[in-house]
């Protein structure tokens, strides 16, 4: 089986075997599409537990991130899903919270990055706990500048046979908290889904699906804002990078189809699954073994 040689200032001798990057970044890009995550919140506990170093599997992650957008976004646009004038007016915060995320972690300890990671899963557990699954809360009182951006919307819901109208509210908060949301996914190279999802639903109070979807969306414009500051710094291996793309393109294509025809209380359930092993991998990864 071929590996890939990961060897930078940063890192030297580290082995990696192509297929096994191809395989999890498949499943992983598969699981971040249904519930909102981004496939990289499972391949990057994944490659640390390789020996691949917090900060390169971070920015190998963002790759990641972008694949799985790009992948499932487009499904979820012809399905009629996706907030389309949500996600234009929000990108516009992440982007630039990813920036300044990214630059954060190219200058503080890996061992703070993988103990970072850890602590934001938790808390996107918290978070979500906080949210329930709802289909379209339409009685939602629009301010002023949500009715203005015109963020409201209609999905057909296959998992109930209807079509589901609503309306979002809280446009100006939203967009504050999606800054610190994209620091997040600058710093961690995670996508941000979680914290997306829960400012979506908690803040805006967008249904579930629409949620998750306009979340895929998102996540894509503010990898690539975060991923240029690694290609600067010398971070990205794109050896890493290249079979993690591949990988989750075609798990996020399989997603985005299957989204629909799966129950909101499943997702969420798959959702907590996902967080909390992540989580428990680079807690023990830093604590344990060491970074």
């Amino acid at each position: 089986m071929p590996f890939i040689l990961i060897h930078t200032p940063q890192a030297s001798g580290t082995l990696v075997g192509v297929l096994e990057v191809v395989l999890v970044s498949t499943l992983a890009g598969l699981l971040g599409s249904l519930t909102g995550l981004g496939g990289a919140s499972v391949t990057i506990p994944f490659l640390v537990l390789l020996g691949v170093p917090v900060k390169h599997a971070v920015a190998s992650g963002l790759i990641s991130v972008i694949a799985t957008s790009s992948g499932s976004s487009s499904s979820f646009l012809r399905e009629g899903v996706t907030s389309l004038k949500a996600a234009m007016f929000l990108e516009c915060f992440t982007i630039s919270g990813a920036i300044l995320g990214a630059l954060l972690t190219v200058n503080v300890s890996s061992t703070a990055v993988a103990l970072s990671f850890s602590a934001v899963m938790i808390l996107s557990l918290l978070l979500t706990r906080l949210t329930g699954s709802h289909q379209g809360p339409e009685d939602v009182r629009q301010d002023r500048v949500s009715a203005w951006l015109g963020l409201e919307g209609s999905y057909f819901d296959a998992s109930l046979g209807r079509e589901v109208r609503y309306r979002l509210t809280n446009a100006v908060y939203g967009g504050l908290a999606m800054v610190w949301a994209g620091a997040v996914a600058g710093m961690l190279g995670i996508g941000a889904g979680a914290f997306k999802v829960a400012i979506h639903e908690l803040v805006l109070r967008m249904p579930t699906k629409v949620s998750t979807s306009t979340s895929n969306l998102i996540m894509g414009m503010t990898a690539l804002a975060g991923a240029g500051v690694y290609v600067a710094s010398g971070l990205m291996v794109l050896d890493l990078a290249a079979p993690m793309a591949l990988g989750t393109t075609l798990g996020s294509i399989a997603g985005s189809s299957l989204l629909t025809r799966i129950r909101d209380v499943n997702l969420r359930r798959l959702y907590f699954v996902l967080a909390g092993v992540s989580a428990a991998v680079m807690l023990y990864r830093a604590l344990v073994l060491g970074v």
